[in-house]
């Protein structure tokens, strides 16, 4: 029984931190910021040149958000995935007459047998238009039609809601861009947060042994990780971070009603026991609602973050052991069929089942003008999505973990929470499930592995490692313990809330855009390091 004094400190911080980012929605726009643009005097200076014309007011942030906004708007008003157009005229330069026009697989082909072209070149639509541009565009290298670089199904999903809001009140994305962005961005970013919050208070009850550990780490998850500051924007991050700790409930009120009944069925059957079910609680067959719900949520944060594979997969496995008829008939349907939807979708809006995102080397990203194109032989390019060529794998995998773009630096709580992990697994506490630990740990090992092999961009302009947002509910849960047990001395407690500080500061850096470097990024800067 949760105890009445805890309650109510449960909801004054998830409604101080659900109201928070409510406000900074209500308010957002893009804002144009002096330091960020060069000094009309220096020469060497390689930054944005100051508008000279009063830029379009948006309440959004930029080629991220923007690029899936185009896709919405796109599909509700024209009906069409495609969010721009290229007229273009591929002109092969040569000694002489130009042979005419040619595409840019035909102009690749060209390049390769050692010729030049020109390109003359006429864009158009959404991406183009005012407020709406955005480098996250891929070009289709047989029509000359843009998409999104990002994958459709989201989008989709949210055009849904943009339809239906244009339906009951008239509203466009052209006509009132402000009235749909905030609408539909407290339905998918603010409403789900505070149930976030509140399925974790949930756990930190069900799990916590202290008082002062549960509020803890509730104050963590409200205020202290970067699922906070994202939320006013429209992006792939803050729902797969939702998913993942939907899902995991799902997956701890499995344990808590059927594991005694489970393992009593394994050892009757010859079957293997399974670490983390042999607890005492009632023995009772689990409902069939939360496999449904695990699977459906699993798989939901995979189609918007792909590693979180390694995540629904460790779940199946793990629910596959304990009740394989359940997992069959209940948790892998309702994934396979989310798995479908979003390979279908992709295949309806760009023609082929392999995400644009994948093509990254391909004439998708490599035509004229885009920003993602090879430069040339010993041509280096400024900005943080070029930063592989200033730096080595070594000081990126450091940057990533400890550095500028920290998942440590920025946000030490997930020191203490790597500490719960490995001690866990070492030797179980409290009353968290044995396996999931190990699963946490595994699951993160691998997800950002994956990142410092494959990533070089640190995600871009952001505000921290937006990559591994959706690990924070995880790394949330494993805090707990270590939590519980810091509380018992001044020290821990001291030692707990420094860590929650700098979190904190991380986190609230730029309230009003996401879309910016973090502070320890900018403290470099200052201190005369000169960035990328």
């Amino acid at each position: 029984m949760m105890d009445s004094s805890r309650r109510l400190i449960y909801w004054i911080l998830i409604v101080t931190a659900v109201a928070a980012p409510a406000g900074r929605l209500l308010s957002n726009q893009l804002l144009f910021e002096p330091s960020l643009f060069r000094e009309p005097n220096d020469p060497k200076d390689v930054r944005k040149i100051w508008p000279a014309a009063r830029p379009q007011p948006m309440p959004t942030f930029g080629s991220n958000d923007r690029s899936r906004w185009a896709t919405v708007r796109s599909l509700v008003d024209d009906g069409t995935f495609v969010i721009g157009k290229r007229d273009t005229h591929m002109i092969l330069a040569t000694s002489v007459l130009p042979l005419g026009q040619l595409d840019s697989l035909q102009a690749l082909a060209v390049s390769r047998l050692g010729f030049e072209y020109r390109t003359k070149r006429s864009d158009s639509g959404i991406i183009f238009q005012p407020g709406w541009e955005s480098i996250d565009k891929v070009l289709h290298p047989a029509t000359f039609d843009y998409y999104s670089s990002k994958p459709p199904l989201l989008s989709t999903l949210v055009a849904g809601l943009y339809w239906l809001l244009k339906m009951l009140f008239g509203w466009t994305l052209d006509s009132h861009p402000w009235a749909v962005v905030r609408t539909i961005l407290f339905l998918v970013n603010i409403f789900p947060f505070a149930i976030y919050l509140g399925s974790f208070a949930r756990l930190v009850e069900r799990y916590g042994t202290t008082d002062w550990g549960r509020c803890f780490v509730l104050a963590a998850a409200g205020f202290g990780t970067m699922v906070t500051p994202f939320q006013i924007t429209f992006n792939n991050h803050t729902v797969a971070s939702y998913c993942v700790l939907f899902a995991l409930v799902c997956v701890l009120d499995i344990w808590k009603q059927g594991r005694v009944a489970g393992v009593e069925a394994l050892q009757s059957s010859g079957g293997p026991r399974v670490r983390g079910f042999e607890d005492s609680a009632p023995a009772t067959q689990p409902r069939w609602q939360p496999f449904v719900g695990a699977g459906l949520f699993s798989a939901f944060a995979v189609c918007n973050e792909l590693p979180a594979l390694a995540f629904a997969a460790a779940l199946f496995l793990v629910l596959l052991a304990y009740y394989p008829g359940r997992t069959l008939l209940l948790f892998l349907p309702g994934a396979l069929a989310l798995g479908v939807a979003f390979f279908a979708v992709n295949h309806a809006a760009i023609g082929q089942l392999r995400p644009a995102y994948s093509e990254l080397e391909s004439p998708w990203y490599q035509f004229e003008g885009s920003h993602w194109r090879r430069p040339n032989e010993g041509e280096i390019r400024p900005g943080i999505d070029f930063a592989r060529y200033k730096e080595s794998r070594l000081q990126y995998a450091f940057h990533v973990l400890a550095g500028h773009h920290g998942w440590f630096s920025l946000t030490p709580i997930w020191i203490l929470a790597l500490w719960g992990m490995i001690s866990a697994c070492r030797k179980p506490s409290g009353g968290l499930p044995r396996f999931l630990a190990p699963i946490v740990l595994g699951v993160s090992a691998v997800v950002i592995g994956f990142y410092l092999v494959k990533s070089d961009n640190y995600g871009g302009w952001t505000s921290g490692p937006r990559w591994l947002m959706w690990l924070s509910p995880l790394w949330l849960v494993c805090l707990l313990p270590v939590a519980d047990r810091l509380s018992q001395t001044r020290r821990g407690r001291f030692l707990a809330l420094s860590c929650l500080v700098v979190s904190v500061v991380s986190v609230h850096y730029s309230p009003w855009n996401p879309w910016r470097h973090p502070w320890i990024y900018d403290l470099m800067m200052a201190c005369g390091w000169q960035g990328y």
